[in-house]
């Protein structure tokens, strides 16, 4: 596992594993329950270290999360307009965010930062509501791209900021 460089870079968090290789076939791969193991704790590490960022710096304050923020923010904005209000950005919809139709823009939207963000397809869980922790009733699997364009767009909207006030009070 990597280790953020500098304050705002989660491009260390990634797998540590390495590419997938070109031939692997998704769908037809077995499960084993070690391997699913250890890729829960990576996720969950993530989760946990972007979680303890967001709750001791103001996440508005942040210069960066990647080196690309500003392409993906473009992107985004390009990709899903239904989901550049605050209301929409902040409380993100599982089943609207997975549907059939949604998948494909996803990945449409993902396939140019292939080369240019870190394990881009790699899973990692995002906050559905940006005012909550992460559990289970609040936590959404979805993949490393994903999580940045929201947690980016978030942050600079300063959706963020209501968890970071939460955790100063306490």
């Amino acid at each position: 596992m990597g280790k953020v460089t500098e304050i705002g870079d989660l491009d260390g968090l990634g797998g540590a594993s390495g590419p997938v290789p070109k031939d692997f076939d998704a769908e037809n791969a077995p499960n084993h329950e070690e391997i699913e193991m250890q890729f829960a704790v990576v996720c969950f590490e993530h989760a946990e270290t972007y979680f303890n960022l967001i709750t001791k710096i103001k996440p508005s304050t942040l210069p960066r999360l990647t080196k690309h923020d500003d392409l993906l923010m473009e992107a985004f904005a390009a990709a899903f307009p239904e989901l550049q209000s605050d209301e929409r950005l902040s409380k993100i919809n599982e089943d609207e965010m997975k549907s059939p139709e949604n998948k494909k823009r996803w990945r449409a939207f993902m396939m140019p930062f292939e080369n240019l963000v870190d394990d881009y397809n790699f899973g990692t869980l995002i906050r559905a509501d940006c005012e909550g922790e992460y559990d289970e009733k609040n936590s959404i699997f979805g993949l490393r791209t994903q999580f940045y364009a929201i947690e980016i767009a978030r942050n600079r909207r300063k959706l963020n900021d209501k968890i970071w006030e939460k955790y100063q009070k306490a």
